[in-house]
């Protein structure tokens, strides 16, 4: 459990160091020097205690004990020059074991500021140590700020995949782990945490023996093309309990030392990219290719024990691209040790990359034994695939898990169903392509369609547009829309004659990065951007290929193979009486969702203000200020008990993070404590969401929040909260806001306690009040039926369908 004094040490850390080291992998080096430095004095101050004596800064390196650095007669530049000298000298110190001199290797202080350095080692000097997993948590912490290091095509995998993949694969204790390209080494920690809990009866990992647990630390290992990087690991191993934790600075695509090197599990998620000019590896890969991500997963498969099992994270150009050296990893994969391909939804990488990636599972073993192969697909890993990466419920891995451990115990015995199903070797091989895209095997031969199946390919041509048109021909007051690639139906507007397209026959338009897909039936112009426009042949409704195309949507991958994908996707093909017949009947489900959707999305409440009512401050009609203020105190995200956080809508309904990590209730009298009826406001945010308000209607306790919110909690006597929380949300408060919001030119705008007192808000009689509540409320108990209207005839729609492919669900 992360301690909320670590954390917020290390926050401040941060904080000191970012307008000196803005870079955050600069600032977790810096921050982890420091910890380690302090840690070795505080052993040695312990060792004396004992009655031992100092051995790490002993002898001539005495003079860098860290009670010299905070002695209150050394002037700043005096500390400056010592801590600098002592970084850069520790790696030679003969005191220290190898593992702290690895961890000083080539270490500097990048910057000559001895006020920030004080700063800096004063917060340092509030740190205690044990060796706990307290203080590995900590570490972990610290870590998470890395975030993506692009440039070399690495993002920092999320906590609860690593965790899945390693579920899944189930090291044992006796098994040797590697993780070829270990970044901060999180997968061998969550492999060294699965093995424990799988040992333990009473204490973590208390049926290991000393022997045991011995042998299971000397087998697991990291490698690291990145001397920062193994840095790190060593430091994040140590702090979890690893005394002689083995990650080594080696390149594992141009370097043969280590190629006869064999592991029982491998877990990695390896570099995406690769130089300018491709990687120039050794002889010994079975594939021949300049691709990292080719030799990485190459170089894994190969140095597997023949008992050897590995989970992989790779991008969707491993599951399709059709290069040769693609094709031969396929090929080699499938016939030696490929059992399972999970696909993950794109954006688990965000806010880093929206990149689409899917795991290989790998098991030699089985692989000999099963004629199969295992194709998964996650929708929702338990987050939502926004910039923020908010926790969401429904996540699909618990299932995945299931039907994963179903395969392997019995792929013969394994039935198919919605989320997984099983393809032949013999079938993905069959084309030569060896492709890995679930899509393309889902509906044969284990889901029967009703008709004859056909590829897309087959039933539709392109046509060439005469003119493709650049954004500047774009006109708002044009005679023809445009169409690009955006999910948007229209994209603007031309006068231009010459470049438009006059359709016989409806057309159907795709995206070709986006797998956005558009009807078209009146006259237009194609934008310059990447779409192609499909004509179906006599056998296909234009309109039933569009339904069906919404309905089962190819998806986006970041990669520019789509229509490739497309022509290839599989379709049922009803008679044409037949497809009359159902996109008739989706029509007029369509007709209803349109008309729910023009409710749910035009709905605004509207309070008739009567001009005999006194208009107030704010100021005058809520309670009294909490102690600290209008705003929040700054919260502890990770350690805080329930936090909430205001989604950046107008729908006044707030996010409830329920993320648990104390078992103590929040004091009563504390000041940010949540009570029902209280209403938030942003404090900061783009012009149009700066002051967005809601309201905390549900009757719980030890709830808090945060500082970028403003609480508002109104006098009952004088206003009820319903009815404050509607005129806050109303276009003339929301003008009020926009226009007082403070902030630099290109800077986020805020409203402070001041602003909020003074927002004008007309104040009828309770009675009144009450009645526009209830009216407000009844309107939309109203669009939320038309909400769940939408939903109940989408379902329509896709059942509808399926019905063509023989299916129910």
């Amino acid at each position: 459990m992360l301690d909320s004094d670590t954390k917020r040490r290390i926050d401040s850390c941060r904080d000191i160091l970012v307008g000196k080291v803005p870079d955050p992998k600069s600032q977790v080096e810096q921050i982890t020097i420091a910890l380690i430095y302090k840690f070795m004095d505080d052993m040695d101050a312990e060792a004396e205690e004992l009655g031992g004596k100092r051995s790490f800064f002993a002898g001539e390196y005495a003079k860098y004990g860290w009670a010299r650095l905070m002695a209150p007669n050394m002037g700043g530049f005096d500390v400056l020059a010592l801590y600098s000298e002592a970084i850069g000298k520790m790696n030679e110190n003969p005191g220290i074991p190898a593992l702290f001199r690895d961890i000083f290797k080539n270490a500097y202080l990048p910057y000559r500021d001895p006020e920030t350095l004080r700063a800096f080692l004063k917060e340092i000097d509030g740190f205690t140590y044990d060796h706990s997993e307290r203080l590995g948590d900590a570490f972990e912490y610290l870590l998470s700020v890395l975030g993506s290091q692009g440039d070399a095509g690495q993002f920092r995998t999320p906590r609860h995949i690593i965790d899945f993949m390693v579920e899944i694969i189930d090291p044992k204790k006796n098994e040797s782990v590697l993780d070829p390209a270990c970044g901060t080494a999180g997968f061998l920690i969550s492999a060294w945490k699965h093995i424990l809990r799988q040992n333990t009866k009473t204490r973590t990992g208390d049926l290991l023996t000393p022997e045991e647990r011995a042998t299971l630390v000397a087998n697991i290992h990291g490698y690291d093309i990145s001397p920062d990087m193994v840095r790190l690991s060593l430091v994040n191993l140590y702090l979890h309990g690893f005394t002689d934790p083995h990650i080594v600075e080696y390149d594992t695509l141009t370097s043969e030392e280590r190629w006869n090197e064999t592991a029982d599990i491998i877990l990695a998620n390896p570099p995406f990219m690769s130089p300018k000019g491709g990687i120039k590896p050794h002889k010994r890969f079975s594939v021949q290719a300049t691709r990292s991500e080719v030799l990485f997963v190459d170089y894994i498969a190969e140095h597997l024990s023949p008992q050897g099992r590995a989970a992989i994270v790779v991008p969707e150009g491993i599951i399709f691209q059709s290069g040769t050296a693609y094709k031969k990893l396929r090929e080699m994969l499938v016939k030696t040790s490929l059992v399972a391909v999970v696909s993950l939804p794109a954006g688990v990488f965000n806010p880093y990359s929206g990149v689409k990636t899917s795991i290989l599972i790998l098991d030699k073993r089985l692989a000999k034994n099963c004629d199969s192969v295992l194709f998964v697909k996650v929708e929702n890993d338990g987050f939502n695939l926004g910039a923020q990466r908010r926790a969401i419920t429904g996540s699909d891995l618990p299932d995945a898990v299931k039907q994963l451990r179903k395969f392997f115990a019995d792929a013969a015995g394994f039935d198919s169903a919605q989320m997984a199903h099983k393809v032949a070797r013999v079938q993905i091989g069959a084309s030569g392509e060896w492709n890995l895209s679930a899509d393309r095997y889902r509906n044969s031969p284990d889901i029967q369609a009703a008709y004859e199946i056909v590829q897309i390919g087959d039933v539709v041509s392109t046509i060439t547009p005469p003119l493709k048109l650049q954004k500047e021909s774009y006109s708002a007051a044009g005679r023809y829309p445009i169409i690009d690639q955006s999910q948007q139906e229209i994209a603007g507007w031309t006068n231009d004659e010459f470049a438009v397209i006059r359709p016989a026959k409806p057309l159907v338009i795709f995206g070709d990065h986006t797998c956005a897909v558009k009807l078209i039936k009146q006259p237009f112009a194609q934008g310059a951007d990447g779409i192609k426009i499909l004509e179906t042949n006599n056998q296909l409704l234009p309109e039933f290929l569009y339904y069906s195309l919404k309905a089962n949507p190819l998806a986006t991958d970041g990669y520019k193979r789509h229509f490739t994908d497309l022509k290839r996707k599989l379709l049922p093909l009803p008679p044409l009486a037949i497809q009359q017949e159902i996109v008739a009947e989706i029509e007029g489900y369509q007709k209803i969702i349109d008309g729910a959707r023009q409710v749910v999305e035009n709905y605004r409440p509207r309070i008739n203000v009567q001009p005999d009512w006194p208009v107030v401050a704010l100021g005058e009609i809520i309670e009294g200020k909490p102690k600290n203020g209008y705003s929040g105190k700054p919260v502890d995200y990770e350690t805080s008990t329930k936090v909430l956080s205001l989604s950046a809508t107008t729908s006044g309904v707030l996010d409830i993070s329920r993320t648990k990590y104390l078992d103590e209730d929040i004091p009563n009298d504390a000041a940010c404590r949540c009570r029902q009826g209280d209403i938030y406001l942003q404090r900061g945010n783009t012009a149009e969401l700066v002051g967005t308000a809601a309201i905390f209607d549900v009757n719980e306790v030890n709830y808090i929040y945060p500082d970028l919110m403003i609480r508002v909690r109104a006098d009952e006597t004088k206003i009820l909260s319903h009815y404050l929380l509607h005129q806050l949300q109303s276009p003339s408060v929301r003008n009020y806001i926009t226009r007082n919001a403070v902030g630099a030119a290109g800077s986020m705008p805020k409203i402070n306690q001041g602003i909020v007192e003074r927002i004008p808000i007309p104040l009828p009689d309770l009675e009144t009040q009450r009645a526009i509540v209830a009216e407000i409320q009844a309107e939309q108990a109203l669009v939320n039926a038309n909400k769940e209207l939408i939903g109940c005839f989408e379902a329509k729609i896709k059942a509808t369908i399926n019905r063509v492919w023989g299916s129910s669900e």
